[in-house]
């Protein structure tokens, strides 16, 4: 068991006695925003106490990824324009050092709540957690193991300019594909052993580091376990690459699609579930087989996976990722140990059976993400959703698959046809959501692009 599962009981006294064996000076109240953002403030250890009352403003959950409120008329009934304040209360499991830090200083990721004591239904860590619930109600604890690709990038300070690989030990940039090659991996070892350092002092529990396809392009695997607290590791693990790489004079990106010409990055997801009594995974009968509930568990995700990608693939740059015959899903079909489809059943044995979404994008909030792929599980094995048939060949070359979504306009299109989507995760959560992403988008069209004025600006 590690010392993150021995937090989970943790009081606010258990955090205190955390904070003055670590000698912690400065604390980082942090809070989840619907793009993945870390919000909040930054207080003195002396001022960090149970009743002090932090509050924040509520738009700060429901902010755009550049930083403004969505424009958008129905928000007018889904939030008071008054802009009332949230209460934060800090989640002791949570507390974290701060690896890189000048003076000792600690990370806790906070809770918000109204001034009724009721949670902010639309804040992503209250949206996982009310999906837990709905499993833990029916006796089922999911469990899930992300693997997050991203790539290592040379500091790029003009928005204009492509991305380019960075210079390794040998002074040279990749520039050639380097899938699983161990002397491409070890080109970046100070990064590495640093980023393998800061996971340790931050208990992360990491498992393996792959150099991926692309050219800088890496993926670390975490070890299985709970999703609230697997979605907080990675929330951590992104700030901790970006910190980590900045200090070596490169970037670290988790866009889906960061340079034309290279394969996207994904968070790809294992999810299983256990019977809470006995801990049995449920997706396998007795005799070892898969069980109808697994079966289940699949015709949800392939009925509601093209209504909740705007959660999987939250940007315009998302669906440049998803393309045929680069390790990219463009379908919703299943397989087993195949890598053409959009849910993926690996080789295991009967107590490890799961299935892997492949569809999720590097750049989702982690708490969204995961509660929308366990909430269309959860919809396949309550409402007993069969399955399509298992796609046995390459799913790229076959005309019937079922396709993904092609833009974010008409993901969040798709969203607003599945009401029983949007009674699990919240209405007001789905409709801020889709706000947020309809404003992004919006800013995004008045951009013209490289590509316009080459092929436009003299040929129409």
């Amino acid at each position: 068991m590690s010392s993150s599962d021995n937090r989970k009981q943790w009081t606010f006294n258990d955090l205190e006695g955390w904070l003055n064996a670590q000698r912690i000076t400065e604390i980082e109240c942090l809070v989840p925003d619907l793009t993945g953002v870390a919000r909040g403030k930054i207080l003195p250890r002396s001022k960090f106490t149970e009743d002090r009352g932090m509050r924040l403003p509520e738009s700060i959950i429901g902010l755009t990824v550049t930083g403004n409120w969505p424009d958008d008329e129905r928000l007018e009934t889904l939030i008071a324009d008054t802009d009332r304040d949230m209460n934060l209360v800090p989640d002791p499991s949570t507390a974290r050092v701060v690896p890189w830090a000048t003076d000792p200083t600690a990370q806790v990721i906070h809770d918000c709540y109204f001034k009724d004591g009721a949670p902010v239904d639309y804040a992503p860590r209250t949206v996982l957690k009310n999906v837990l619930k709905l499993y833990a109600a029916r006796g089922w604890a999911p469990v899930v193991a992300p693997e997050l690709e991203f790539y290592l990038v040379d500091k790029n300070t003009d928005p204009d300019q492509p991305l380019r690989p960075p210079i390794g030990r040998s002074g040279r940039a990749e520039t050639s594909r380097q899938h699983y090659s161990i002397d491409a991996v070890n080109e970046f070892d100070p990064l590495f052993e640093d980023i393998y350092d800061y996971c340790d002092a931050m208990d992360l529990d990491v498992d393996t580091l792959i150099h991926e396809v692309g050219a800088g392009q890496m993926e670390i695997n975490f070890l299985h376990g709970d999703p609230l607290d697997l979605a907080d590791r990675v929330f951590f693990f992104k700030r901790t690459i970006r910190e980590a790489a900045m200090r070596h004079n490169m970037f670290a990106t988790f866009m889906a699609k960061p340079m034309a010409g290279e394969p996207g990055s994904a968070m790809h997801v294992h999810q299983s579930v256990v019977d809470i009594k006995t801990g049995r995974n449920v997706f396998s009968n007795p005799d070892g087989g898969p069980s109808d509930l697994f079966l289940h568990y699949i015709g949800g995700l392939q009925k509601y996976i093209p209504h909740v990608m705007a959660f999987f693939a939250p940007y315009v740059n998302s669906y440049r990722r998803l393309v045929a015959n680069t390790a990219a899903p463009t379908n919703v079909e299943w397989g087993s140990d195949n890598r053409t489809v959009g849910i993926r059943v690996p080789n295991s044995g009967p107590e490890n059976r799961r299935m892997e979404n492949r569809v999720i994008g590097a750049d989702a909030n982690p708490y969204v993400a995961l509660a929308a792929s366990l909430a269309c599980g959860y919809l396949g094995m309550v409402n007993a959703i069969a399955p399509l048939p298992e796609m046995t060949g390459n799913a790229y070359a076959t005309p019937h698959a079922t396709p993904l979504p092609q833009s974010l306009s008409e993901s969040v299109r798709l969203l607003d046809e599945v009401p029983e989507i949007e009674a699990i995760l919240g209405k007001r959560f789905c409709g801020i959501y889709k706000a947020v992403k309809m404003s992004e988008y919006a800013e995004f069209m008045k951009v013209i692009s490289p590509w316009e004025r080459e092929h436009l600006l003299l040929h129409v």
